[in-house]
């Protein structure tokens, strides 16, 4: 309950009401930033020229208490209220922890998975490298200060996770992963490409916020 927790929400606005739904947004977020447990506010917003009317709105959370605290607060519910009038549908939210990009193809869309099947791969994934680098990697540089040991092994075993082993175990239990997805009220899946994730990832770096 006292971790921090990040949160996903997707909204289409009606068609020329983009204008309108971009002041109201920055206007909300704005006074909701004030709000106590609040670690920053992204947005993702659709392409020039796309065609998309789709916003991502990424909320970071100090805890799920501060989530809570958040939707009961007056400036929620008067947000909540106003995008009935500018958005199609109901905001499709979910919560991300931020290891889905590991478990998701290029050019799928990003889904919660179930925690433990996320563990499990993870698991399946590590162990074999951490075995791999003991015996290759380990004794070459075991002579190392423990700190500078320990930062270059680590270093290594997420790389190859990252880059190599965590790909090959996402392609081989893609189906047991994820199953079937489900989709909006429109029949099109409502979480976020890799792309959009990508995205909201640079952003988070960078520390961008409106």
């Amino acid at each position: 309950m006292n971790e921090p927790i990040q949160v996903a929400i997707m909204r289409t606005v009606k068609p020329g009401r983009e204008a309108e739904f971009e002041q109201a947004l920055h206007n909300f977020v704005q006074r909701s930033l004030n709000l106590p447990g609040q670690m920053g506010v992204n947005i993702i917003r659709p392409a020039l020229g796309g065609g998309s009317r789709q916003y991502g709105i990424i909320r970071k959370f100090a805890s799920r208490d501060a989530l809570f605290a958040f939707r009961a607060s007056p400036e929620y519910l008067e947000w909540n209220q106003l995008t009935v009038e500018l958005t199609e549908g109901s905001g499709q939210a979910e919560e991300l922890c931020g290891l889905e990009t590991w478990f998701t193809l290029p050019g799928e869309n990003l889904a919660p998975l179930p925690k433990w099947k996320m563990a499990i791969a993870t698991y399946l994934g590590v162990v074999p490298v951490i075995m791999t680098l003991s015996l290759t990697l380990g004794p070459l540089i075991r002579s190392w200060n423990f700190v500078l040991y320990n930062l270059v092994f680590n270093a290594c075993v997420v790389v190859l996770l990252t880059w190599v082993v965590m790909p090959l175990i996402t392609r081989a239990l893609h189906d047991w992963l994820h199953g079937k997805q489900p989709k909006n009220s429109h029949g099109a899946n409502a979480n976020f490409s890799e792309s959009k994730i990508q995205q909201i990832q640079r952003s988070i770096r960078k520390g961008d916020t409106l």
